[in-house]
């Protein structure tokens, strides 16, 4: 049962009791009082049920292993079922893509599978992989690519050895690309089509700035400059061992695995890492900002910020601080918002935590267009309110049990924990960051969290985007201050005037 509908499941027992309880009372009762005095106040049997503490938080850590060339190896035995499951995280991800050559990493992701290797089809690797029920996958993120595999235990080292084949010996194929550069189009084509896609795109422009690469987008042009010898070359300076995490999960044998991981990958010469470029980061402009759409009749409304790192210190305060605002049903924001006022069909936030870089402090909310500076202003309401109103009691307890309960849950698999190992090892956190979680929390008191939303939560730095219908949106969005209007248009193709 969910967190959210045991309380619903309660309720309902509750009330289900009060007419036998009442009917009790009168039966033993020569003169009944009248009705207003006899009236009891609903039962509440779930507020009696013990609720014990949670265990301390040892998860069952990976074997880890570092080969003389630097590659990093996990092993994380699990015999429940027969599969085998492994990946290798390459560092190197379209944050470091030439910004003349947006998507290009997007593309290698997906020309790199489907064009297979040098003995072997990507369409016949498929069909050999369809019998076996197994796959192989590659893909292209913002700070890594990686290859994904997984089969049967019994079909592990034929699998193991296809996607070696791929990793060593890839064949990048012109019709592959042109085939992903037709669906890089179509995805830019239609990138207007959805407002709340549209607000969620721009506010990330605002907030790290439309050069950034964590904020840029592939456009016609930076698609077309993309060509086989620049995927080519991106395999090449990145495919080092040294900068490589490999990890496997499932039914077999740590020894015996690492002789097989060891064989693969140890006669691997080192290279030269690619590193991420140093950036800085600055505070949105605060006003708003506005793109007009007018085949909607609502808006989407997006009050965004800097976030954070997870590495900062405030990192649990601002976690409960979160919790408190936006977590879930019986948030500030959503009770208040929402519930009480009724200015939104849906409302969320989040004060975001990346791993090397600010995440985003964001709160969004879908609303009738009639209701758009209405349900802004409730918004900003809402974000004061972290730094006037210190948590309650019951909030601070709540928002700190869900975080735990929530967080268990998270990992509550080998396979699970083994993903967040590699994930910190990638980023150069301790080992036993996710054991310190737990404590973390516990730790967290009313006060951090109103320390840490009066550090960290400043209207002046926060940006507001909104995306709607101007004709329907009443009063005017200028009664909230000076707008500047988004300009949505996409570039055309090279060689095509707008418009085509």
């Amino acid at each position: 049962m969910s967190l959210y509908r045991l309380p619903i499941a309660a309720t309902i027992l509750g009330l289900a009791a009060v007419p036998s309880l009442a009917f009790a009372q009168t039966a033993t009762t020569e003169k009944p009082a009248p009705a207003a005095h006899t009236a009891t106040a609903p039962a509440q049997p779930w507020k009696k049920i013990p609720i014990p503490p949670l265990h301390a938080f040892k998860p069952q850590q990976p074997k880890r292993i570092e080969l003389s060339n630097g590659l990093v190896i996990f092993l994380q035995e699990d015999h429940e079922l027969p599969f085998i499951n492994g990946s290798i995280l390459i560092r190197g991800g379209s944050r470091e893509e030439p910004a003349d050559k947006v998507g290009l990493v997007t593309m290698y992701g997906q020309t790199w599978r489907t064009s297979g290797t040098g003995t072997i089809d990507g369409d016949k690797l498929d069909d050999q992989l369809e019998l076996k029920a197994a796959r192989i996958e590659t893909s292209g993120g913002s700070a890594n690519t990686s290859l994904r595999w997984s089969s049967l235990k019994g079909d592990f080292d034929g699998v193991f050895a296809s996607a070696i084949d791929l990793l060593l010996h890839p064949a990048f194929k012109a019709d592959k690309l042109a085939l992903a550069k037709r669906q890089m189009d179509t995805g830019i084509s239609r990138r207007n089509d959805d407002a709340s896609g549209i607000a969620i795109r721009e506010a990330i422009k605002l907030v790290y700035g439309p050069a950034s690469p964590y904020a840029r987008q592939a456009e016609y042009s930076t698609v077309a400059a993309v060509t086989l010898d620049d995927l080519k070359a991106w395999h090449d300076k990145t495919v080092v061992p040294n900068g490589m995490i490999v990890s496997v999960s499932g039914d077999f044998d740590s020894a015996a695995m690492e002789q097989k991981l060891r064989a693969a990958f140890e006669p691997l010469p080192r290279g030269q890492v690619l590193a991420a470029d140093k950036l800085t980061f600055t505070d949105p402009k605060s006003g708003i900002n506005f793109a007009n759409k007018d085949d909607v009749n609502q808006s989407n409304v997006l009050i965004v910020g800097l976030g954070t790192e997870r590495s900062n210190p405030d990192y649990y305060a601002l976690s409960v601080m979160n919790e408190i605002f936006s977590g879930g049903f019986s948030s500030r924001v959503v009770q208040n918002v929402r519930t009480k006022l009724g200015l939104a069909y849906s409302v969320d936030g989040a004060f975001g935590a990346s791993y090397d870089h600010p995440g985003i402090f964001y709160v969004i909310a879908g609303t009738k267009s009639a209701s758009t500076v209405a349900a802004t202003k409730a918004m900003l309401d809402e974000v004061n309110r972290l730094k006037t109103v210190p948590p309650t009691a019951a909030e601070l307890s709540k928002a700190k049990d869900d975080l735990l309960n929530s967080f268990i849950f998270r990992y509550d698999s080998p396979e699970k924990i083994l993903g967040e190992q590699v994930t910190l090892a990638f980023y150069g956190y301790p080992s036993d960051f996710l054991e310190k979680y737990k404590e973390g929390i516990e730790k967290v008191t009313a006060a951090d969290v109103s320390r840490v939303a009066n550090k960290y939560v400043d209207q002046s730095k926060l940006g507001i985007v909104v995306v709607g219908n101007q004709s329907e949106i009443t009063p005017k969005l200028d009664s909230l201050g000076k707008v500047t209007d988004i300009d949505i248009t996409i570039p055309p193709p090279p060689g095509k005037p707008a418009g085509q």
